[in-house]
């Protein structure tokens, strides 16, 4: 615990490659260590290494156990996305989708807006949309994915209703959510200039 206090000290200060050591020496305890490869992945991510966090990642979604693993897959599908490596990005987030429940309406939209980034057909999108748009994960991040996706179909006035919507709450989440979900918050603000200027 004292080690997690630490990592988020240091994360909260920005100070990512300290956060990745204190989340390294806390795996090396062997508790929860799917969680704390989460943390690793985040102070990578925050620190710009992209690839390290994708280690991260696949070890967390390889050792954690069976509830933990879609929200490990989609996580590095996320970053794979975000970072414009869709084919790894829709890999990872068709296990995401395999292994998910509670959440899958999210995991499967997310993989729809990765398949249209790649360039892909995706056929039932509206099917996907209204299924995100009526489930519980589809407020917080799934507003990030719904905005994406309102966008991608052209539908813009709902695009921005829901990225609007993911930035405020994002930016008056506390530290440590703002600061992981800043790279959806710059993407976001970037489509809604995209739409502000047509």
């Amino acid at each position: 615990m004292l080690l997690r206090q630490l990592y988020l000290s240091a994360y909260e200060a920005r100070r990512f490659q300290r956060a990745r050591e204190i989340a390294l020496q806390a795996i090396e305890l062997g508790v929860m260590v799917d969680v704390l490869q989460q943390d690793a992945a985040r102070a990578a991510i925050g620190a710009g290494d992209l690839d390290a966090a994708v280690v991260h990642l696949r070890v967390a979604a390889r050792r954690g156990p069976a509830s933990r693993r879609p929200f490990h897959w989609w996580t590095l599908g996320s970053a794979l996305f975000l970072g414009h490596r869709y084919a790894e990005a829709i890999a990872a987030l068709e296990r995401a989708v395999r292994w998910g429940t509670r959440d899958k309406p999210l995991y499967r939209a997310h993989l729809a807006l990765a398949r249209i980034a790649s360039g892909d057909r995706v056929s039932g999108l509206q099917d996907v949309i209204d299924e995100l748009a009526s489930a519980p994960c589809g407020q917080g991040y799934g507003r990030f994915v719904l905005g994406h996706l309102a966008y991608a179909a052209g539908e813009w006035t709902v695009a921005r209703r829901y990225l609007e919507a993911f930035v405020t709450r994002t930016q008056s989440s506390r530290g440590p959510l703002a600061i992981a979900l800043g790279p959806e918050v710059e993407m976001a603000r970037s489509t809604l200039a995209k739409m502000a200027a047509n």
